[in-house]
């Protein structure tokens, strides 16, 4: 193995325990008992297991069922909706081709979603939201579809809603203004500026930074975490995903959670431990355990 695919080392130990707000263990390699163990060993000791489309969900929650230390999110990823309702004829997706089901199909997704979010060990529905960067104006409708509908579930639910939102803040604002965001609100991997921050922080939504946190390229993010208040912050990995520098491109999982709290401290101006306990304590109050 390369050492571009070899997984980074584990970092020191944090001091004060938090939590993986969102990860996806069924994309990792090795079993989830071994990323669990390894997550706890550098104070890791939550993950939030989140969910893509049906059968990713169901798994979710079952890993959720069968491990303490694991909450499941579940919902149909935006890019999940058009593939559902317009097919998929390239196999993009997990599921290889699939033929158009149109909203019957959304509807039946839909409902299986919500079934799943009435257990007990789910604690957000998510992710959902909006993903402009490979939809065109037909998948846009769905998306949209899609998210009203996984609203309406985390609301009746009394469950968290976990946002996906790429190249679409305004429309994802929007929706939520429109809706009446639900109680507990998060934006995963968060992508907007300083100025959307803001509108998040008093919205009283909560921001999850990931790894991207960390790349040279991310000063907006950085002075996006800057001005987010620390008790509406948390810290993801979106593993197997944007690993944080200094291992970019290799396989990110939990246990790297470290690295980016601290570089997240570092650019907060906070002692390492301060921003552990109040972002353990913000997963928590979020995601409702």
């Amino acid at each position: 193995m390369s050492s571009k695919d070899a997984p980074p080392p584990l970092p020191e130990p944090l001091g004060v325990s938090v939590a993986d707000s969102h990860t996806h263990l069924d994309m990792q390699s090795g079993t989830v008992e071994e990323a669990l163990t390894k997550a706890a060993a550098v104070g890791v000791t939550t993950v939030v297991q989140v969910g893509c489309d049906v059968k990713g969900s169901r798994w979710a929650a079952e890993t959720a069922a069968a491990h303490d230390a694991v909450h499941a999110a579940v919902a149909l990823h935006p890019n999940e909706a058009p593939r559902i309702v317009l097919g998929d004829p390239d196999g993009w997706s997990r599921q290889g081709a699939r033929e158009p089901g149109g909203d019957a199909a959304l509807d039946e997704a839909l409902a299986e979603i919500d079934a799943l979010a009435a257990l007990p060990h789910v604690r957000g529905v998510g992710e959902t939201g909006l993903d402009y960067f490979r939809t065109g104006p037909e998948g846009m409708a769905a998306q949209e579809r899609s998210f009203r509908a996984h609203i309406e579930i985390a609301k009746r639910h009394g469950k968290a809603l976990v946002i996906h939102d790429r190249e679409a803040h305004d429309d994802v604002l929007r929706v939520l203004r429109e809706e009446g965001a639900p109680e507990r609100t998060v934006f995963h991997c968060y992508s907007g500026d300083a100025e959307m921050a803001k509108v998040c922080a008093e919205a009283g939504y909560f921001m999850s930074f990931a790894g991207n946190v960390t790349f040279k390229n991310a000063q907006p993010l950085r002075d996006a975490l800057a001005v987010a208040p620390a008790e509406l912050v948390l810290v993801e990995t979106d593993a197997p995903f944007l690993t944080p520098a200094p291992y970019r491109g290799r396989p990110n999982a939990p246990y790297l959670i470290p690295v980016t709290l601290r570089a997240m401290a570092e650019v907060k101006g906070m002692d390492e431990d301060a921003l552990a306990t109040a972002v353990a304590a913000n997963t928590a109050r979020a995601f409702d355990y």
